[in-house]
């Protein structure tokens, strides 16, 4: 069959579609946001293509799979096996980065094993392997009369009792050992503990280094290295111990390289990892700037996280004493008390003082002692603690910094002495995947070692073409994965499946274009092609103008959202799609609808943010202006610096300094302003809540004004129901038996769970008597079912909750529901809850706005409207910063920033800036290339 054909498809708001869909196509699916695209494509589609396959397997390889739910359709005919590549981000694991994602750093592994060149990390010399001569020669060189003893290590930090070893080493005539850094007799009384682990050496030879001692050495040192594999230790006694090794060891110090294996260079393998951060890269520091409020005295809680104790805490009363000691006032600000006091106070001194004081409940003490200082004291027991309470206290003081003895790199300094053409491991990761490419290809190694590499080789270059070909050449392998976006983490899915060379499946894909620049755009949709010329279906759920006009099958779905969606409006090519006068979609593809540009633009008022020396991750040293008062979009090919710039910069910037912000800001000289900035707002695409019980209602407040007015109502009155009565997540008014969830949970085993409505309330989460209660004809539940289109018109005699409603139609939002679960909305629903969030609040000339890519998931229909809410703001005094790649939007804007010209090391750099008239003039910007077009 060359077709899919569906019929009678009911899933979500599908009003019952019939459609057939041509298999080996590049298809694509549009229409406005809630219309329905995504659950044609996913919900009903791929859902039944993964359960189909889900069922072909035998019940055992079930209950590990989980069974999947039969989408509400009649028939599906012609499913090819279905493989969704979405937005998820590909892991929120700290170990896990862009490198282990595409398996190419375990390739990397393998070819340093390989062909790596071991470096002395003291010397910088390549390391050899050092002869039992040498060895002698070193160990000559010490003063007579040194005493040493020669160990041959025979277990190195491993785990077990290593009785049976041990007795064997007996039977071959060793009394005596190394266990631990204790010598003890052979055999043992007691078995080493099982679980620990142990380094275990046996004692050759105890010498005292004489003029006549060579033949005793080479005969110890030759016993030592046969028993340890080349390895033994001379362990100068009380002093320290030199690991020789016969293989492979530095002829200056002795410094040895144990055996290369890819188990060496991975981060989550003990052999490798560094062992102050275990391999993260990264570790928790206590922050001076959260833990102290400079601008308060210590009596008037300069110590944040001490000024809700009791006065009689024993730590309150050594500070006293303490301060009495040195003379420090405890009654001015803290920023006032000179460096050399204020670190006495928070990292202590051995200074002995005399502490005498009573407890609360009537205890004297009295001792002698240092003092640990109040950080010092408060990180400790973050580390050392085992208590919930006292880690999530003190985990809002905490900041994650770079490992200070790794730097990041997540590798022991042996590990990363092992070079590659004068490059370690590292190295290779932190290169963009563009520079590594090269660099891979162009490798000059000898005729043996280019043999042994092929293979790995080979395979590293393939992967990171794929990469290359979506776009994503600047990024690095060392990339946390938790940090990509949606759309790079569904690129780096995209590019795996490339790969993988697959044909006769059906690929379904979440608007891959998202975070790119209309450069990068090309590239995917070349990679596109190539997946559907390989003899597979591509059904793409997408906005983008460009992939629409080179799908080979165009459906828009619509013609409005949520209940007002979910019917075929038009099918078939790009040009048929155009031609229909009912397809929004084909209106704007043609130009009969468009977004204008503005007749005139906002002129800068002469007001400004100055960021100086902005150096964080590839950002050039840069200085930039940004206009205060105006809608600024900064712009640039994907990788360019504008994240960085704006969210690392700006944004942390300049909230550390409002409010004690968490994160550590990005890397910058100064950032100041023409005009205080009393607020900034970053208006991300996160979450509005992790739980089902959070929704827009309760995101916006505008759920507490209708609980209110319910409250009101005569029913509610007499029987002295207040609006508590009416949240479902406190006792009183909710249903108990399922805790006002709603929903029952049933576990089916290797079946999926079951959701089913609660018996008691049947889905409405109240009980019967809060339900009772009714406004206008309907309850409370009722109520949160409705749209908030629907519930604008319903409420639009209450002007508090009628215009907190408009602001959500006014975003695009009209078409979900007031109750909907937060975990359902999209990361664009959710940026547009949020902004729908601040619109209700008072707007000044102080509040800065920050938004990364609202369009995100937006038809164009839906752009012109979010556009108009954003020149509100503007309008109303405040200004606006946004990262875009959206044309429509850019050209709207009054003044661009663009970065570049390329991504990652290529990037990092100030294009241009203007207005986009003046932008399109600057033939050294992509941006300016593609705004040209438009303008003219």
């Amino acid at each position: 069959m060359d077709k899919i054909i569906i019929k009678g498809a009911r899933e979500n708001n599908l009003k019952n579609i019939n459609i057939e869909l041509p298999k080996n196509k590049l298809i694509v699916m549009t229409g406005l946001s809630g219309s329905g695209k995504s659950t044609l494509a996913f919900d009903t589609i791929y859902q039944e293509g993964q359960r189909r396959y889900v069922e072909s397997l035998s019940s055992y390889a079930r209950q590990f799979l989980g069974g999947l739910k039969k989408p509400d359709v009649d028939l599906i005919e012609g499913l090819s096996p279905s493989i969704s590549i979405d937005q998820k981000t590909t892991s929120n694991n700290p170990r896990s980065t862009v490198g282990t994602v595409t398996e190419i750093y375990d390739y990397l592994r393998i070819l340093f094993a390989r062909i790596g060149v071991p470096h002395c990390p003291t010397h910088k010399i390549p390391i050899e392997s050092v002869s039992i001569d040498e060895m002698i020669n070193q160990v000559l060189n010490l003063e007579i009369g040194t005493k040493i003893q020669v160990l041959a290590p025979i277990v190195t930090n491993q785990k077990g009792t290593f009785k049976d070893l041990l007795e064997e080493k007996i039977k071959e005539g060793y009394v005596r050992a190394k266990i631990d850094g204790e010598i003890v007799d052979l055999p043992l009384e007691n078995e080493l503990e099982k679980n620990k682990k142990h380094n275990i050496s046996l004692i050759v030879d105890r010498i005292i280094i004489r003029d006549n001692v060579r033949s005793r050495l080479y005969e110890a040192l030759e016993t030592g290295t046969r028993l340890a594999d080349g390895k033994v230790i001379v362990d100068i006694i009380g002093d320290k111990e030199v690991l020789y090794n016969s293989k492979c060891s530095c002829i200056k110090c002795g410094f040895s390289m144990p055996n290369l294996e890819p188990a060496l260079f991975s981060f989550n393998s003990p052999l490798g990892s560094c062992p102050a951060c275990h391999g993260l890269g990264t570790k928790m520091q206590l922050s001076e700037d959260l833990v102290v409020d400079y601008s308060k005295s210590l009596n008037d809680g300069a110590i944040i996280p001490l000024k809700n104790t009791d006065d009689g805490n024993i730590q309150n009363m050594m500070v006293e004493t303490v301060c009495r000691h040195f003379d420090i006032d405890m009654n001015i600000p803290f920023g006032d008390v000179e460096r050399k006091k204020q670190e006495i106070i928070l990292f202590g001194t051995k200074e002995m003082i005399h502490y005498k004081f009573k407890t609360n409940g009537g205890r004297t003490i009295e001792k002698t002692d240092g003092f640990e200082g109040l950080m010092t004291n408060l990180e400790r027991r973050y580390f050392e603690t085992s208590s919930q309470w006292i880690h999530d206290w003190l985990d809002n003081y905490m900041v994650e910094l770079d490992c200070p003895v790794c730097q990041g790199k997540r590798l022991t300094e042996e590990v990363l002495s092992v070079l590659i053409s004068g490059k370690n491991i590292f190295d290779f990761t932190d290169m963009s995947l563009k520079d590594l490419y090269n660099f891979i290809n162009n490798l000059k190694l000898d005729e043996e070692k280019k043999q042994i590499s092929k293979l790995a080789i080979d395979e590293i270059s393939s992967r990171l073409s794929f990469l290359l070909d979506v776009g994503l050449e600047y990024l690095t392998l060392s990339r946390k994965a938790g940090t990509l976006s949606g759309g790079e983490a569904q690129r780096i899915r995209l590019a795996t499946q490339i790969g993988s060379m697959l044909t006769g499946v059906l690929y379904v894909l979440d608007e891959p274009s998202i975070g790119l620049h209309q450069k990068d755009n090309e590239k995917l949709i070349n990679s596109l092609e190539k997946m559907r010329d390989l003899g597979n279906t591509l059904i793409v759920v997408e906005h983008d103008d460009e992939i629409m006009r080179r799908s080979d099958y165009l459906v828009d779905i619509g013609p409005g959202a949520g209940i007002h969606g979910g019917n075929i409006v038009a099918s078939g090519t790009a040009q048929e799609v155009m031609d229909n006068p009912n397809s929004i979609t084909g209106q704007y593809l043609s130009g009969k609808l468009k977004i204008d540009v503005p007749k005139t633009r906002r002129k800068p008022n002469g007001k400004y943010i100055r960021i100086k020396g902005a150096k964080e991750n590839n950002l050039k040293n840069i200085d930039v202006d940004i206009p205060l008062g105006m809608l600024v979009c900064v712009t640039g090919v994907s990788g360019s610096g504008k994240s960085s710039l704006v969210n690392e910069v700006l944004y942390k910037g300049i909230a550390t300094n409002l409010y004690k912000l968490k994160e550590k800001p990005g890397d910058f000289d100064e950032i100041k302003s023409d005009l205080e900035i009393d607020k900034i707002i970053d208006i991300s695409q996160s979450p509005i809540g992790r739980t089902p019980r959070s929704n827009p209602a309760t995101y916006t407040g505008v759920f507490d004004d209708i609980r209110d007015l319910f409250s009101q109502t005569n029913g509610a009155k007499v029987r002295g129901y207040s609006k508590g009565r009416f949240s479902f997540n406190v006792r009183g008014g909710r249903c108990e038996a399922c805790c006002g969830d709603g929903v029952k949970r049933i576990s089916m085993q290797f079946l999926p769970d079951v959701y089913v409505n609660c018996s008691v309330c049947n889905g409405t989460r109240y009980n019967s008597d809060t339900l009772d209660i009714k406004y206008k004809g309907k309850n409370i539940a009722e109520v949160l079912n409705m749209t908030i289109s629907d519930a604008l018109e319903f409420f639009y005699n209450i002007p508090k909750i009628a215009s907190k409603l408009q602001t959500l139609c006014d975003v695009g939002l009209g078409y979900i529901t007031l109750g909907q679960s937060a975990t359902t909305l999209s990361g664009g629903e959710a940026q547009r809850v949020k902004l729908a969030s601040e619109l209700q609040k008072r707007i000044t000339n102080k509040t800065l706005y920050i938004l990364d890519e609202p369009t995100t998931g937006l038809h164009v229909d839906d752009v012109k409207r979010l556009i108009a809410v954003i020149e509100r703001i503007v309008d109303n005094g405040g200004s606006v910063v946004v990262i875009e790649h959206n044309l429509d939007v850019i050209k709207v804007s009054d003044y661009i920033i663009d970065l570049g010209p390329n991504g990652g090391e290529g990037g990092g750099q100030i294009i241009g800036i203007g207005t986009p008239e003046e932008l399109s003039k600057n033939i050294n910007s992509y941006t300016g290339q593609y705004l040209k077009k438009i303008l003219n």
